[in-house]
């Protein structure tokens, strides 16, 4: 045996420790993966972490990712639009209700007031008649079926729009076809859904209490429209004058997005010094890129737009308002679009097709200047492009 030097037993004993060290660290980590759940174990995380990492970096798993991702982004952004929407058709209506009443008796020539129409001021007179009469109540009379009609109406309008409006720059390079297909049919799709709800509102409009209909009962309006003998589906009675309103939908939906994607884009080019907010620095993760108006430029392009669109459908909304209240009348009477045309023109001539217009304009300026800004400034808020 040879003797064993201190260097030699030094090493020696290091050796032997950190062996030991290594068996302990091994039976602990044996010790750690029997107590794990089989699902969790360390081993099998390593394997799953590889798969998912294989999985993952295949291009058909990454443009799967992708695309779900997408659809989630768009589905939120739906949603989005369809509630700020109705939040915006509601404040704008709600501005002009007052208006929009005393527009109704005028386009349907209610006896009470057809002698204010084509007067000086006669929007004036005849609210203020109305005011003296039935109090504020009557001014907005028929409001609350107009909300409750307006909201879905406007939630499928603005959000049907922006869908449209991607869908279509897809496959339509030119952006005003573009911009005026995507308002004309969406336009048609929230017509579709809110007509019945709008024929109520406007036979609440139009009746007074001399006529002996509670009007403020939405339930009694329509029971009265639902049995009206014209048709002989009740149901129908809720649709005349539908298939007129779809054509006045085109050159309405389509002209007021038209005209205001137009002047809110020169808004933001050629006056930007003068029209455009300066850019939020402050920000650099927002979502939403274009320059935010002021908000007497956004109302302006808003107000703008209605102008176009009311005088391009105004004929259209006269005749099917006539249509609309034909059975108010007559309920055995179904109120042909030729019929009431043929009244029209016979009364009055061309001219009878505009009746109504001036207040019409001084309803829908504001009116659509109220919607379009709130309608943007909401998606400003939640950072929508």
């Amino acid at each position: 045996m040879h003797p064993t030097t201190p260097a030699a037993s030094t090493t020696t004993r290091h050796a032997a420790h950190a062996h030991a060290l290594a068996q302990e660290s091994d039976a602990g980590d044996a010790d750690a993966r029997r107590h794990q759940p089989f699902g969790l174990r360390s081993d099998h995380l390593t394997k799953d972490a590889a798969f998912a990492l294989d999985v993952t970096s295949s291009p058909e798993s990454a443009e799967a990712t992708s695309t779900v991702r997408a659809a989630s982004e768009n589905t939120a952004y739906a949603a989005k639009t369809l509630l700020i929407g109705g939040i915006a058709g509601c404040t704008a209506k709600t501005v002009v209700a007052p208006l929009d009443r005393v527009k109704i008796l005028f386009q349907t020539h209610n006896a009470r007031f057809v002698k204010y129409t084509g007067t000086h001021f006669g929007l004036f007179k005849a609210g203020a008649a109305i005011y003296r009469e039935y109090g504020v109540r009557g001014l907005f009379q028929g409001h609350s079926m107009q909300l409750a009609r307006i909201f879905p109406y406007a939630s499928i309008k603005f959000m049907t729009y922006e869908q449209l409006k991607k869908a279509l720059g897809k496959r339509i390079d030119d952006q005003h076809v573009r911009n005026f297909l995507a308002g004309a049919l969406c336009g048609v799709i929230s017509v579709a859904a809110s007509y019945p709800l709008d024929m109520i509102r406007v036979r609440m409009a139009y009746i007074t209490p001399t006529s002996g209909v509670p009007a403020e009962r939405v339930r009694t309006v329509a029971r009265l429209i639902y049995n009206e003998p014209a048709y002989r589906f009740g149901l129908l009675n809720f649709f005349r004058g539908f298939p007129l309103s779809l054509m006045g939908i085109v050159p309405y939906g389509g002209v007021s997005f038209l005209t205001h994607e137009y002047f809110t884009a020169v808004a933001r080019s050629r006056f930007a010094h003068v029209a455009s907010r300066p850019r939020d620095r402050s920000a650099p993760g927002r979502r939403r890129k274009v320059r935010e108006l002021k908000a007497w430029a956004e109302l302006t392009a808003g107000g703008l737009s209605g102008v176009f669109a009311q005088t391009a459908s105004y004929p259209f909304e006269l005749v099917r308002r006539r249509m609309q209240i034909a059975g108010a009348h007559d309920p055995t009477r179904r109120g042909s679009a030729a019929r009431v045309i043929s009244d029209i023109w016979s009364a009055s001539g061309p001219r009878g097709f505009f009746v109504g217009l001036t207040i019409g304009y001084v309803k829908v300026v504001p009116m659509f200047a109220v919607s379009f800004f709130t309608y943007e400034k909401l998606k400003q808020l939640l950072d929508l492009e």
